[in-house]
């Protein structure tokens, strides 16, 4: 919060002098500093005139903007904030003194301060990212490339890394031996005396022949299906693999070799990302209040970065463990100082401490992403399963409809769909909440299912990582399980678009693409490690844990599908059961739940005919 108010403070300041020396500017223009002529106006306007500017810029939200994600837009907000304030003054010239200054004058100061108000702005914004990319330096493997080096991608990052390795000092320990292109056109042509060799069915032959190193994959527009495939072929060569980041992942598209990166596991996913409809997502965000439930979680921290970039009049952490809740908190501070923001701890199965924190805040948008989710590990505690995941989520809801929430959106996943384990099937029992309660509550209230997602806590990426650290071995369950995957940044952007699109009662389903043998994940990670599988690091097979299938279903098949804008985005149709029943057993458990002698997976079977305990 000081940070905040300190940067308010800072740019008031830069504004108000920058009134002042953009009237002042215009008197030089015109050969006189104090423009003699009107000596009364000339006074009053050094006085009046940073004040209207400041004003004016308060009321249109220039204060509010995060510059360092700013866009064209704000600019042209500044633009007209300032034609307002000169308008401004030029009424109150006339209103005091009936007349005004000469409209040279006028335009002179628009000229004037327009400049130095956006070049502040920029200077600050340029300040902004070299700060972040100085709190988030690389690994000190990653800065270092020497070797005989193959090029992939004969593009314009392409030239621009070869002519920068070529002619920076740091790099001088590379050569880059050869360039590959898919382009027949562009095969055995030359970039700054670099042969390009040929397509990618060349790879390995040109790796062997020159000794290659490293490679560098460096087309940042590829299609993710293409970068998969080629990614793949590079993995056959045992060199490290370096990439240049996508187009609207680099901070500086004329400077190439410091982006270089390390290839991780989502590079070789082989999907196309979704596509958010970034400014339909802003204008229902902005200026509300947002509470994540679960907000130290994977999903609800990563739901807090990007809401917290869309102006949220007020965002709410709402989480049960505090070290997360502390560390998104700070994460947040840092990059966000200007945003309203409030850190509670607490449980969804608290009931008065959900009324209390509604009746307070108030939220417009609540997304409900606390939940157990570990699927070995709530089969043995199937009680808190229900406690925590049904009746935490009936709780929430029920506070939602009270205190007249716009939309509610819950983070569900595709282990509901026909469940074999206790985790799945409450999340089914949580969006038959949902589908309810949409009928009954002014509340849109919508689920979102998704698969898998990479890099969560509890997921196998980090434990295939730790697994290797130690020398293996990596350990799958079985050698044909598949599973649906998506990144983190993905699956939050289809929570932000169900929210967008919500009119109540959806499901909305992502469309995933093909599936991934967790057999091939561990592989590809032991190979990007710079491993040999079942030679340097072994995979064992343990066997399906309590309640684990072979494969995931995003959709029950009596559901359907309805397409949305976003043609990987689904909707599946709500289905038709007896609310009265459904209630009224919900109440049995709720009365049940704590007695562990009594076999609550037959109650949850009543509700969800389609769960199928392995048992």
């Amino acid at each position: 919060m000081k940070n905040r108010y300190l940067t308010l403070l800072f740019f008031l300041g830069l504004d108000f002098l920058s009134a002042i020396i953009s009237l002042a500017l215009s008197f030089i223009v015109k050969g006189d500093l104090f423009y003699t002529k009107v000596y009364s106006i000339t006074n009053f306007s050094y006085i009046i005139w940073p004040l209207i500017l400041v004003l004016v810029f308060y009321l249109f939200k220039i204060y509010n903007i995060l510059w360092r994600y700013s866009k064209f837009g704000e600019l042209l907000r500044i633009i007209l904030a300032s034609s307002v304030a000169l308008g401004v003054l030029f009424v109150t010239q006339m209103a005091v003194f009936g007349k005004s200054l000469e409209l040279s004058n006028f335009v002179f100061i628009f000229f004037f301060v327009i400049s130095l108000v956006i070049i502040q702005r920029m200077l600050f914004k340029e300040f902004a990212v070299n700060v972040k990319k100085s709190l988030s330096k690389p690994e000190v493997d990653d800065l270092i490339i020497s070797g005989n080096i193959m090029l992939i991608g004969a593009g314009s990052a392409g030239e621009i890394i070869i002519n920068e390795m070529l002619h920076k000092r740091e790099y001088a320990r590379c050569k880059i031996k050869c360039v590959i292109d898919d382009d027949p056109y562009k095969r055995g042509q030359y970039i700054s005396g670099i042969k390009i060799v040929g397509g990618r069915e060349k790879i390995l032959e040109y790796a062997e022949r020159y000794d290659i190193s490293v490679i560098i994959f460096a087309i940042p527009n590829c299609k993710p299906s293409e970068k998969s495939e080629i990614l793949n072929i590079c993995q056959q060569t045992n060199c490290k693999l370096k990439l240049v980041p996508s187009i609207c992942k680099m901070y500086n598209p004329t400077e190439l070799s410091s982006q270089i990166r390390k290839v991780e596991i989502e590079d070789l996913l082989g999907r196309d990302p979704i596509n958010l409809e970034a400014d339909f997502t802003m204008a229902y965000l902005e200026g509300k209040v947002v509470l994540i439930t679960g907000g130290g979680g994977t999903i609800g921290s990563e739901l807090c970065r990007q809401i917290a970039m869309h102006n949220p009049k007020q965002l709410i952490i709402f989480d049960i463990y505090e070290n997360n809740a502390y560390e998104i908190q700070n994460e947040l501070k840092h990059y966000y100082p200007n945003l309203n923001l409030v850190t509670l701890i607490g449980s969804v199965r608290d009931s008065k401490r959900l009324d209390q924190l509604f009746k307070d805040y108030k939220p417009d948008i609540v997304f409900h992403a606390a939940a157990h989710k570990h699927v070995p590990l709530m089969e043995d505690s199937p009680n808190e399963s229900i406690k925590n995941n049904v009746i935490g989520t009936l709780k929430t809801v029920q506070s939602a409809d009270k205190y007249g929430v716009e939309k509610f959106v819950l983070i569900s996943t595709d282990k509901a769909v026909n469940p074999t384990n206790i985790m799945g099937a409450t999340k089914r029992i949580c969006e038959m909440i949902i589908q309810t309660y949409n009928k009954r509550s002014e509340t849109d209230f919508v689920a979102v299912r998704f698969g898998n997602v990479l890099g969560s806590n509890g997921s196998v990426i980090p434990l295939f990582k730790k697994q290797i650290a130690v020398g293996g071995p990596v350990t799958v369950t079985d050698p044909n399980i598949i599973r649906y995957f998506m990144t983190i940044p993905e699956a939050v952007s289809l929570v932000l678009q169900a929210g967008a699109k919500a009119e109540g009662g959806e499901i909305f389903v992502l469309d995933m693409g093909k599936p991934v043998k967790i057999l091939t994940l561990a592989e590809n990670l032991i190979k990007l490690s710079g491993f040999t599988p079942y030679k340097d690091i072994q995979i064992e097979f343990t066997g399906l844990r309590p309640g684990e299938k072979l494969y995931e279903e995003l959709l029950m098949s009596e559901e359907g599908l309805t397409a949305t804008e976003n043609s990987l985005i689904h909707i599946g149709k709500p289905l038709e059961f007896d609310e009265g029943e459904f209630f009224e057993t919900l109440e049995e458990m709720k009365a049940v739940m704590y007695d562990e002698t009594i076999n609550v997976r037959e109650l949850v079977k009543r509700i969800v005919p389609t769960y199928l305990p392995k048992y």
